[in-house]
């Protein structure tokens, strides 16, 4: 059941603060918890057992799943920050179990019924600035003061530092770990740690791999891999090659496809290159 506010009703309850701002035609859930001088506009939908801090901005088209936290200041749903922008009902859709923490601004895409999404068990903290068009899938960790411009896609369990940005279209893989203050013009390969101004591929993220549950003889593969892409004698294109028989193990082949894509793929980046 959703409580569907229609002109003329109060939105009064002990879950919505007399103070917040509901639009008739937005749609919550009678367990979302609304804090003081919320505003939620029209084409805002709430699911269960969300809770929105004070001064929260929510604009539609909207969608919102359940057990997410919004906490103070946030602003979701506003228009890209794009000049291609031309008043298109785009959306934003966010997953559930999120954690949004203060003053994290998330935009919506920029075409007709296109998407930015944000998947669930994600913690943006405060200052995040998420563009329009970026995809974030699950249980990624992006810190304070992170600047993601438009059409970025991160994989699950990656984890951004803070107080940097990331160039528009950069795909930043699973479980890897982007380094505070890092400029990020390139793709991030999965399971690797990068850092610096120009920003390089360190190593493997060996302490997020171990965290993630993967096995001895998966890390095993994996730094073979990761061997023969950045330390051996063999060019990126011959070493992409070895790669192809190398290991069934999914982790290899998920690290080899990246790889693969962002070098070949029209529209992506290019891959940041090893530290040499």
């Amino acid at each position: 059941m959703l409580i569907n506010l229609r002109p003329g009703d109060t939105p009064l309850s002990t879950l919505i603060h007399p103070t917040a701002i509901v639009h008739p035609l937005a749609e919550l859930h009678p367990t979302v918890e609304v804090g003081p001088y919320v505003v939620i506009g029209e084409n805002v939908k709430i699911g269960a057992q969300t809770v929105i801090g004070p001064h929260v901005l929510i604009e539609g088209p909207t969608e919102i799943g359940v057990g997410n936290r919004i906490f103070a200041g946030a602003v979701i749903g506003t228009e890209p920050q794009d000049l291609k922008y031309k008043g298109a009902a785009s959306w934003v859709k966010i997953g559930d179990y999120n954690q949004i923490r203060e003053y994290v601004t998330i935009n919506r895409a920029t075409a007709e019924g296109e998407v930015t999404q944000i998947g669930n068990n994600n913690l943006l903290m405060a200052y995040a600035h998420v563009a329009h068009n970026c995809v974030i899938e699950d249980e990624v960790i992006i810190a304070n003061s992170v600047a993601l411009a438009g059409h970025i896609y991160i994989e699950s369990k990656a984890r951004i530092s803070g107080v940097l940005g990331v160039h528009q279209f950069v795909h930043i893989g699973s479980l890897a770990m982007v380094g505070g203050m890092a400029r990020i013009e390139r793709d991030v390969p999965p399971y690797t740690t990068v850092e610096g101004n120009p920003s390089r591929v360190r190593t493997l993220n060996l302490i997020g791999l171990k965290r993630a549950g993967l096995t001895d003889e998966a890390i095993s593969e994996l730094k073979r891999a990761f061997r023969l892409i950045y330390r051996s004698e063999f060019t990126f294109t011959q070493a992409l090659e070895q790669l192809e028989s190398f290991s069934n193990n999914p982790y290899v082949q998920h690290f080899r496809h990246f790889l693969h894509q962002s070098t070949t793929v029209e529209g992506r980046r290019g891959l940041i290159p090893g530290k040499g």
